[in-house]
C-alpha cells in the first residue's frame, strides 16, 4: 500500500483552489473522541464486508473520505495516471476474480474519462463497481465546480446508476450496488455521493446483500438440447466467457466428454477446457460450418461468431439471463438460467448418442495440419521481424497458468491464435467492444491478484499509446510484469484495409521504430529494443527475470497483415 496519493495533474491551480473552497465548507473535523463516522467509513465498510481488497483511482478532492476510509481499513489505495486505466484495472480484477471490481473516480472529468472502461465492462458482462464523487447536493444549480448530472451519462452502459442522497443511505447503495453487479447478467454498477454526502459525518444500519439468485433453466430446454447434441453426427461446442463468470468449467468439462462434443473457446472461455484436452480446438473453426449442432454457451451471438450462423446448424444458445438471449436468430433450444445446471443436465443425459468419433478424427487431422503450417510463421528468420516470431519464442517460457493480456490489432490477433490457454482465467482481452488501452490496467490487476504468477502483456505500439504513462504505476506500486510491444510503426487494421479500398491510406502511420523502451526505463522500469529473430528469446528470458515493469519492444514487420474472417457487416 502507498498510502493516501495527493494532488491531481489533470485539474489546474485555479481548479484545485476551488474544489479545497468547496470541501473546506461541507467538512466539520470529527474527533476520535466523539465517535462519529464519515460517510467515506461507510463506503469502505460496505466494500470489506462484500471482500473487495483493493481500490483503483485517480486522486480527487471529492473522495478523501473514502480514501480516509481505506487508510484505516487497510485497504491497498492503487492510483493511475488517468481514470481509464484505473477502471480498466477494477474491471480486470473482477474478471480475474469473478467478484467485484472497484473503481473510485472523481466527479466530472474523472467519471467521462472512466466511460470507455465502465463500456467495455458492460459490453464484457464484468461486475465492475464504480464509485464515484459529485458536486455538493446544498449547491445544486449555482454552478459549483464539476457540477454535472453523471447519471445520463452512465445511463446507457450500466445495469443501474444512483446518487446517494443521505449519510445514512451509503451503506445500503453500496451493498445493493456491489449485489447488482454480481446478479446475471453481470454488468457494471454506477454510484455517486455529493461531496456533502461523503464528507457529512453519520451512521448506517448494518445492510447484508442478498445472496446470488440461482435460476433453474426450464428442463425441457435442457433435456431437448442435450438430446440434439447426442443425436447429431458432427456436433460442436462453443465455450465463452460466462461459464468463467459461472465457475461451470468442471462441470463443462464433465458434459463435453460425456457426450463427446468437440469444443472451442471464446474470451474468457479460454482454458476452461485446456487447450491440451481431446476434445478441445482452436486452429479449425472454420469447420464450424459443416457442424449440424452448434452450442454456443455463455456469449452471445455477435460478429466473433458469425452472429450465430453456422452454415446449415441448428443452433444452441444457453446463456445466464433470458435478457441476453440471442433475438436475431432462430434457435432450436435456448435454456436460460445458472450455466452449471444446463450442463449438468448434458452430462446426465441417458438416452441414445452417436458416434461423433469419426467427425472429431476430420477435427484433429485438420487441427495438426494447421498447427504444423504456423511453424512456418513461428519459426521465421525474416528480418523485419514475422511478429508470430515472438509467440514462438514466447510459448517455449510460459508457464501453464501464466496469465496473458492482450492488448492491440493485428500483434495481438496472432497470439489469440497461437497461444493456448491451459488453465481457466488465465486470457484477458478488450472482448467484444474491442476497446484499445486496457493492457496496463489489467496487466496491474493481474499482478495484484496473482502475485506469484508470470503475468504477460501483449501490446500493439498503436494501443500502448493509450496507457503508457501507467507504467509508472507499476513501477511506483512495484507491480512487475513483462510487457512485449509488437512495434510495427502503423495502425495496421486501418492501414491495409483502407489500402485495398481506396489505394491510398490515411491517418494510420506511427513513429517507425520508436525506442517505447525508453520510456519504461525512465519512469524507472526496463526494457530493451529487438530487431533480430534471435535475440527475441534472450530478450524475453531476461524481461522474466527482472523485479520491475520491463518492456521488450519488438520491431515488426508493417509489410505483414493478419488474415482476418470476421463479419462485421
Amino acid at each position: 500500500m502507498t498510502g493516501v496519493p495527493y494532488g491531481s495533474d489533470l485539474e489546474n491551480k485555479s481548479n484545485r483552489d476551488e474544489s479545497n473552497r468547496d470541501v473546506a465548507s461541507v467538512w466539520n473535523p470529527i474527533s476520535a473522541a466523539d465517535g462519529d463516522r464519515h460517510g467515506g467509513d461507510l463506503v469502505v465498510d460496505a466494500l470489506k464486508a462484500a471482500g473487495v481488497r483493493e481500490i483503483f483511482t485517480l486522486s480527487g478532492g471529492h473522495l478523501f473520505p473514502i480514501y480516509d476510509g481505506c487508510v484505516k481499513a487497510g485497504i491497498p489505495i492503487i492510483d493511475f495516471r488517468h481514470e481509464q486505466t484505473a477502471t480498466f484495472a477494477a474491471e480486470g480484477v473482477a474478471k480475474l476474480t469473478r467478484g467485484p471490481g472497484v473503481a473510485v473516480i472523481t466527479a466530472g472529468p474523472g467519471v467521462t474519462n472512466a466511460v470507455s472502461g465502465i463500456t467495455n465492462a458492460a459490453f464484457n458482462g464484468s461486475p465492475l463497481v464504480v464509485l464515484a464523487g459529485r458536486a455538493p447536493a446544498g449547491r445544486w444549480g449555482t454552478g459549483a465546480l464539476q457540477e454535472i448530472d453523471h447519471l445520463p451519462i452512465v445511463d446507457s452502459i450500466t445495469k443501474a446508476a444512483s446518487t446517494v442522497r443521505a449519510v445514512r443511505d451509503i451503506g445500503r447503495s453500496v451493498t445493493e450496488a456491489i449485489a447488482c453487479a454480481l446478479r446475471p447478467h453481470r454488468g457494471p454498477v454506477f454510484v455517486d455521493f455529493p461531496l456533502d454526502i461523503i464528507y457529512g459525518p453519520g451512521t448506517a444500519e448494518p445492510c447484508i446483500a442478498p445472496g446470488p439468485t440461482r435460476v433453474e433453466p426450464d428442463p425441457e430446454d435442457v433435456a431437448r438440447s442435450a438430446a440434439l447434441l447426442a443425436h447429431a453426427e458432427r456436433p460442436a461446442l462453443v465455450a465463452g466467457s460466462d461459464i468463467w463468470w459461472e465457475g461451470a468449467w468442471h462441470v463443462l468439462r464433465a458434459a463435453v466428454e460425456h457426450l463427446r462434443i468437440p469444443t472451442f473457446a471464446n474470451g474468457l472461455g479460454r482454458g476452461c477446457l485446456p487447450a491440451d484436452h481431446d476434445l478441445a480446438f482452436s486452429r479449425c473453426r472454420r469447420l464450424l460450418n459443416e457442424a449440424d449442432v452448434v452450442a454456443v454457451v455463455g456469449t452471445p451471438l455477435d460478429f466473433r461468431l458469425s452472429y450465430g450462423t453456422f452454415g446449415a446448424a441448428q443452433v444452441i444458445h444457453v446463456v445466464d439471463s433470458v435478457d441476453v438471449r440471442a433475438s436475431h436468430v432462430t434457435t432450436a433450444a435456448s435454456p436460460s438460467g445458472d450455466l452449471s445446471a444446463t450442463l449438468s443436465g448434458w452430462a446426465d443425459y441417458r438416452g441414445h448418442v452417436t458416434d461423433h468419433q469419426p467427425w472429431i478424427d476430420r477435427l484433429k487431422d485438420t487441427e495438426a495440419a494447421l498447427r504444423a503450417k504456423e511453424r512456418t510463421m513461428l519459426e521465421s528468420n525474416n528480418e523485419p521481424i514475422h511478429p508470430a516470431r515472438v509467440y514462438g519464442e514466447l510459448q517455449h517460457l510460459l508457464d501453464r497458468d501464466a496469465v496473458v493480456i492482450g492488448d492491440g490489432g493485428d500483434f495481438v490477433s496472432y497470439a489469440g491464435k497461437l497461444l493456448d490457454s491451459y488453465e481457466p482465467g488465465c486470457w484477458m482481452d478488450p472482448g467484444p467492444y474491442g476497446c484499445l488501452g486496457v493492457g496496463l490496467g489489467y496487466a496491474a490487476a493481474a499482478r495484484l491478484v496473482h502475485p506469484a504468477r508470470q503475468i504477460v502483456l501483449l501490446l500493439g505500439d498503436g494501443a500502448l499509446g493509450f496507457s503508457a504513462m501507467d507504467f509508472d504505476t507499476l513501477v511506483r506500486h512495484r507491480l512487475p510484469v513483462v510487457a512485449i510491444v509488437g512495434n510495427n510503426g502503423i495502425w495496421g487494421l486501418e492501414k491495409h484495409p483502407m489500402r485495398r479500398m481506396y489505394g491510398y491510406d490515411v491517418a494510420a502511420d506511427l513513429q517507425p521504430e520508436c525506442r517505447y523502451d525508453d520510456i519504461v526505463r525512465t519512469l524507472g522500469g526496463a526494457g530493451e529494443t529487438v530487431a533480430k529473430p534471435g535475440d527475441i528469446g534472450p530478450a524475453l528470458e531476461r524481461a522474466f527475470q527482472a523485479e520491475v515493469p520491463y518492456l521488450v519492444n519488438v520491431i515488426t514487420d508493417p509489410a505483414v497483415e493478419y488474415p482476418r474472417s470476421s463479419n462485421l457487416m
